[in-house]
């Protein structure tokens, strides 16, 4: 069969490829640590569960309005109005499987051929790959170590032209860790309203914060009504399996979403959103849990990353990633992460899973226990000092 044009244009997320060569590596009997996957090791909390069983009993097995149910968007609306301190109608949400769609809609609705989006690079992959297959230009805006991952806001400005359309913003970020400080927020939100440029902030990992207050463009007086939220349960409540995200926009955007969820997928599940609604309005003490945990772990695979030759890595702010530098073992991220998987059975992504830019870099999830993490490091070491 003949493929559209447009197919060539379109990437795909490597952490499911890495993970898929892995477990045919075990299928053969190779122990192997996965530290390629982006997903809490914690179960969904047993409340939120629940909820999503009662649903399921309680006839909540039928469609649904194409943007959500109410209580949902609402619980959405509160939470989003009260963490980012800015006023949010149920109107304003639209409710989609996972996050991903999101950022597919708002660019499949908002950018035309010879349009312009400046991402983040590293950056999530899917953001680039969207952006080709809208059929505009993907412009990246590198996020440099030297500069902890941040963001450099004077590059920013350098890199808006007339034809830019759009702004990606990913704070705490994948796969760095690094966090977009309020200041930098504010400089950018500058830039987008001096430019009238929407910008499309990803905050899916605004409760996966080690240190401060997480700071959102849509506090910027001025920016909620040209600011796409993009934001989820994945990773706060450790629902991946269950695709349950959302975007808070304005109104008429959200209508047009909302066009582009009926053509798709008609709605999301009907008890996984109930199961959203008690994991937004219900006790949040597992968050807190998992949030501990991993900020044990990140100093845990820092501190033996940075004991391991060729090794520089950086204490991420948020989410649950470290992206350790290792030009110093003299070899390509591909090359190294290929040893990592094949030499030690450890599963890493290379930076260059996140463009072009993350070259010279690898990242590993520490979302595993602390036994695996342990068991992992030293197989690192190992490998590198064979080098």
């Amino acid at each position: 069969m003949k493929l559209s044009k447009r197919m060539s244009r379109l990437g795909t997320e490597t952490a499911f490829e890495v993970l898929a060569k892995a477990k045919a590596l075990e299928a053969q009997g190779r122990e192997i640590i996965h530290l390629e996957i982006g997903e809490p090791d914690f179960d969904t909390p047993h409340n939120v569960i629940e909820a999503g069983v009662s649903a399921l009993r309680g006839g909540y097995t039928h469609y649904t309005p194409a943007a959500g149910i109410l209580p949902l968007r609402q619980a959405i609306a509160d939470e989003v109005a009260q963490t980012r301190g800015i006023s949010v109608h149920p109107d304003q949400v639209v409710v989609v499987p996972g996050g991903k769609p999101i950022m597919f809609y708002v660019l499949l609705a908002m950018v035309e051929a010879g349009d312009e989006v400046i991402y983040p690079n590293p950056g999530f992959p899917i953001y680039e790959s969207m952006i080709n297959f809208a059929g505009a230009t993907a412009v990246p805006i590198p996020l440099r170590m030297e500069n902890d991952f941040g963001l450099d806001v004077d590059e920013l400005a350098s890199l808006v032209t007339d034809r830019t359309r759009l702004i990606v913003l990913n704070s705490p970020a994948n796969p760095t860790g690094g966090v977009v400080s309020a200041e930098q927020m504010a400089q950018v939100a500058k830039i987008a309203q001096a430019r009238g440029i929407p910008v499309l902030a990803d905050e899916i990992y605004s409760r996966m914060l080690y240190e401060g207050e997480f700071a959102s463009i849509t506090s910027v007086p001025g920016m909620p009504e040209q600011t796409i939220i993009l934001d989820g349960f994945s990773k706060t409540y450790a629902m991946t399996g269950w695709r349950l995200g959302y975007g808070v926009m304005p109104v008429e955007l959200a209508r047009q979403i909302t066009k582009l969820m009926v053509n798709s997928n008609s709605c999301t599940a009907a008890f996984t959103q109930m199961a959203g609604v008690e994991a937004l309005t219900g006790p949040q003490d597992s968050v807190d849990a998992m949030l501990s945990e991993f900020r044990r772990r990140r100093s845990l695979v820092v501190e033996g990353l940075n004991k391991i030759p060729g090794f520089r890595c950086l204490m991420p702010k948020g989410a649950f990633y470290a992206f350790p530098n290792i030009e110093g073992t003299g070899l390509s991220s591909q090359v190294l992460a290929d040893k990592l998987l094949y030499e030690a059975g450890v599963a890493a992504l290379a930076g260059t899973c996140f463009g072009a830019y993350g070259e010279g870099f690898i990242r590993f999830s520490y979302a595993n226990s602390e036994e695996n993490l342990k068991k992992a490091l030293e197989r690192i070491g190992d490998v590198v000092a064979k080098l």
